[in-house]
């Protein structure tokens, strides 16, 4: 089998499917079902919308299977710029964010069960089942606010290898670079800081962007690693 004519391309369009599928859980359903403040009303929510609440567990199960086909398009575009630095995307940005995916669809589980009130949750009272399908729901929060560690730190191996590759605008690895930090930034601050969270990812909104940049760049225009035999002569000259 032959390798694909434009490698880049091909991370690219694994990037733009982990964009479009990954909001579901992440933003939307938030939006559109989860009432701050008011257990009651999420969780009436959640029961009148449960296929939509189901969706956004199979989003984040699609999600983790994309990334993993993402790191390793990765892994083959810049492998010959730095083999450690695409084997770190590949961990910090495949493997470890995966297996929080699937852990945390557990939670999302925990609340379908509460909401449909299995026969075995009897001894809770209605009020009680929704506190506890709340808790889930915030214990799901905590969990994003700590997996933006990984989200970050991922996009610094990435960052290097856009900059060291010479097949890529070093702008974008300078964003990404930027993109990372902004999102390890976010994550201790929810962690120490909580109430300014919100506050410190909307001013941080616009760092944000490089994986956006980086997409698009590779959606549309595609990267093509040299071929050794060019990059060996480039070097002897």
């Amino acid at each position: 089998m032959r390798p694909p004519r434009n490698p880049g391309r091909v991370a690219g369009i694994w990037y733009l499917l982990l964009t479009l599928i990954g909001p579901l859980r992440l933003m939307y359903i938030p939006t559109k079902l989860f009432v701050h403040g008011n257990a009651t009303a999420t969780i009436n929510n959640i029961a009148a919308h449960e296929r939509l609440f189901r969706f956004g567990i199979l989003g984040d199960l699609a999600s983790a299977i994309i990334l993993i086909f993402l790191v390793l398009a990765f892994y083959r575009l810049f492998k010959a710029v730095d083999q450690n630095l695409a084997v770190l995307v590949v961990i910090f940005g495949g493997v470890m964010p995966a297996v929080i995916y699937f852990i945390g669809v557990v939670s999302d589980f925990a609340v379908i069960t509460l909401v449909r009130g299995q026969d075995f949750l009897s001894v809770f009272d209605k009020p009680q089942r929704d506190a506890l399908a709340m808790l889930f729901l915030r214990l799901r929060d905590h969990q994003n606010t700590a997996a933006e560690v990984l989200w970050g730190i991922w996009l610094l191996p990435l960052a290097a290898l856009v900059y060291k590759s010479r097949f890529l605008p070093r702008f974008l690895g300078v964003w990404l670079a930027i993109n990372g930090f902004a999102y390890m930034i976010i994550s201790v601050t929810g962690l120490l800081l909580p109430q300014y969270q919100v506050k410190v990812f909307n001013v941080s909104f616009p760092a944000l962007l490089g994986e956006v940049a980086i997409m698009l760049w590779l959606v549309i225009r595609g990267a093509k690693p040299p071929a050794p035999n060019a990059a060996l002569s480039s070097v002897n000259v």
